[in-house]
């Protein structure tokens, strides 16, 4: 899947406030080995490094795209690899910090992952990851809506990617069999403050609308991305629009 790092940090401001967020659930650890999972450019991992700086981090992404920038952000303490998420659970790898912002989305059967990524942590270690709650956001439930509708059902030969992110309950449920305490589990909003409506479709354009403008033909995204833009002027028709983008944040602690 092509990502495009500019597309993508056109709203870096937007998109870091949930970052912060997560981070400020991890409790700092001497000599902790940390993973980023779905690092994109490495900026992010490269303020983990500052802020825990008795940490080393590896910052996992698989898109080669988004790894282009990896280098100046390289240090002693901070290396990039690029890989999926499942080859990153599957690896066998233990770690004392499991951090994954805006990133676990794109995998499918949490059910199955996130068992997976707990048995990844030494005693002690940490699980702190953050997803937007795709399913609840309004912009998403347009997207989903109108892939399921001719004639864009059939350009896209009736693919459509159903969000893998679980409710609150199911993942409390998965830590606590996971054995992780000091669970903390919350939804909170992040509004995002739109003077137009190609503001929100540039929001979304550099996210969930990826894959599907990588399966259209050239020749069907100008009608594809003007019908979207139509359906997003009705779903808001006041502006400045208030678009209340909804995030989960998950943390866990292993016991020592």
């Amino acid at each position: 899947m092509p990502w495009n790092p500019e597309t993508y940090n056109k709203f870096k401001g937007i998109r870091y406030r949930p970052f912060f967020d997560l981070a400020d659930l991890i409790e700092p650890s001497a000599g902790m080995n940390a993973i980023d999972i779905g690092c994109g450019t490495g900026e992010q991992t490269s303020i983990l490094v500052e802020r825990f700086k008795e940490a080393n981090f590896i910052g996992i992404d698989s898109s080669a795209e988004m790894l282009r920038e990896h280098k100046s952000y390289e240090t002693d303490r901070l290396h990039f690899s690029q890989a999926t998420t499942e080859e990153v659970a599957d690896s066998g790898i233990n770690y004392d910090l499991i951090f994954s912002n805006a990133a676990l989305q794109w995998s499918d059967d949490h059910r199955q992952l996130f068992p997976k990524l707990i048995k990844m942590l030494n005693p002690g270690g940490q699980l702190a990851i953050q997803m937007p709650v795709q399913q609840e956001n309004l912009l998403n439930k347009i997207l989903l809506d109108l892939v399921g509708e001719e004639p864009f059902r059939s350009m896209l030969n009736g693919w459509r990617r159903e969000s893998p992110v679980l409710d609150m309950d199911t993942y409390a449920q998965l830590f606590f069999d996971g054995g992780l305490t000091d669970i903390n589990i919350m939804q909170k909003v992040y509004p995002i403050i739109a003077d137009s409506h190609d503001t929100l479709y540039d929001f979304i354009s550099g996210s969930a609308l990826v894959p599907y403008m990588e399966r259209l033909e050239d020749e069907h995204k100008p009608l594809f991305t003007a019908t979207f833009k139509e359906r997003i002027a009705i779903r808001f028709p006041k502006l400045p629009a208030i678009y209340a983008f909804k995030r989960l944040l998950l943390y866990g602690k292993k016991p020592a």
